[in-house]
């Protein structure tokens, strides 16, 4: 779609306007193959395959505080991962403070289904599935792996999710957040969403991989987010790296991680490959044993 075919989203600060502006800037002249989930405009993702894939998809979802962001904003995330042989995927979904959650989370959730069930004919492989975003983003792809209530509704396996890769994503919300304001996407306060929109309710059953970005000029409370999280999931019993982007700040490290040999792209892809492997490997071991055992 053309940014202007768009709905009309929150305004943004000056701040949010460069952000905006230069990650559409990084994403000029990529074009990816458009679908749709469902019949609102923000419902539609970008897929970009890779020119020799090796199965590897990424997901990856834009911030904008849950009110702002295009899918073609991050269309410059498919360099460093086409690349490596991924196909990448970038994934809209409704704002606030119009559609307030579940509805942008449910819309992500949508959107990983229809992948799974077409990904393979632009080269992906439904079982090496990643989900990642930056901000707001971070946070979707966060809730998305911890919480296992989805999958089944979706014609999903429980573990169709293979790790997460949030860049600065936000972890709990409520009183003790650090944040200034509560967010608008949570809806009014009776719906009590702080506790449902909050990754680190979920943690029940061991989660799959994480590897944790920050840039290391972040915003605090989304530091202190980061380092609590990382603590709980550690608790849960998943595995998780944890990474700090150098010289970058909350909207920078945006840029920053999306080019081809930057520290996160490279991490990510190393990191995601490792995750396959041992996936792979596990369920080898699995129908090895099933084997010998007659099944």
């Amino acid at each position: 779609m053309r940014i202007e075919d768009y709905p009309p989203q929150e305004l943004l600060s000056e701040a949010g306007r460069s952000y905006v502006e230069e990650t559409l800037k990084r994403s000029e002249g990529l074009q990816g193959v458009e679908a749709f989930y469902g019949p609102d405009p923000y419902q539609g993702l970008l897929a970009f395959p890779a020119e020799n894939p090796n199965g590897t998809v990424v997901v990856f979802m834009y911030g904008g505080g849950w009110t702002n962001g295009y899918k073609e904003s991050m269309a410059f995330y498919s360099r460093p991962f086409n690349a490596a042989g991924a196909t990448f995927v970038s994934l809209g979904y409704r704002l606030a403070p119009k559609h307030v959650f579940p509805a942008g989370w449910l819309d992500a959730a949508k959107g990983v289904a229809w992948v799974y069930h077409n990904i393979a004919r632009f080269g992906g492989d439904p079982n090496k599935l990643f989900v990642a975003g930056h901000s707001a983003g971070g946070h979707y792809a966060s809730l998305l792996a911890v919480r296992g209530d989805w999958q089944d509704a979706l014609e999903l396996p429980r573990d169709v999710i293979r790790g997460a890769l949030p860049i600065s994503g936000a972890y709990y919300f409520g009183r003790t957040s650090g944040l200034k304001m509560r967010p608008r996407f949570l809806g009014p306060e009776h719906l009590q969403n702080e506790v449902h929109a909050s990754p680190i309710t979920y943690l029940h059953q061991t989660p799959p991989p994480f590897l944790l970005a920050n840039a290391d000029g972040d915003f605090p409370h989304l530091l202190t987010q980061a380092d609590v999280f990382e603590v709980a999931l550690r608790e849960s019993g998943a595995d998780v790296t944890r990474m700090t982007v150098a010289d970058t700040d909350h909207f920078s490290v945006c840029y920053a991680s999306g080019e081809v040999g930057s520290s996160w792209s490279d991490e990510a892809i190393s990191w995601m490959q490792k995750q396959t492997a041992e996936s792979q490997g596990l369920r080898k071991a699995y129908q090895d044993q099933s084997s010998l055992l007659g099944d």
